[in-house]
């Protein structure tokens, strides 16, 4: 069993920056990938940012240059520094753990954007 648990979300303005962190615990095998997806009211979830244990990294085009994913995996826990943000970033964030073909969802965190 995991258990993935996000903080840092909040109300900010445009232009202005969060950081977002998600803690990883229970069974973590040393080989994963951690991600965050965001999810606007009407609309799919999508990925944002990922990167895996090996420290590779992929970003969705809509975040390039602006958001940063890294990871402490001594920590289990993955970051995604958000910088520049518009009011289209406005959406529930989840933190994401796939390993061994599962995937594992944290509880989500608002992160609103005001023009």
């Amino acid at each position: 069993q995991v258990q993935l648990v996000e903080s840092g979300g909040g109300l900010v303005q445009a232009g202005g920056s969060l950081r977002l962190s998600c803690a990883a615990s229970g069974s973590i095998f040393s080989i994963n990938v951690m991600g965050w997806y965001r999810q606007a009211p009407g609309k799919q979830r999508e990925l944002v940012a990922a990167i895996s244990s090996s420290g590779s990294t992929n970003y969705a085009d809509s975040v390039k240059g602006r958001f940063t994913i890294s990871r402490d995996s001594a920590k289990n826990t993955v970051y995604l520094q958000m910088n520049s943000l518009k009011p289209e970033d406005t959406a529930v964030y989840y933190c994401n753990l796939a390993q061994l073909l599962r995937r594992y969802w944290g509880q989500g965190t608002q992160v609103t954007v005001s023009s």
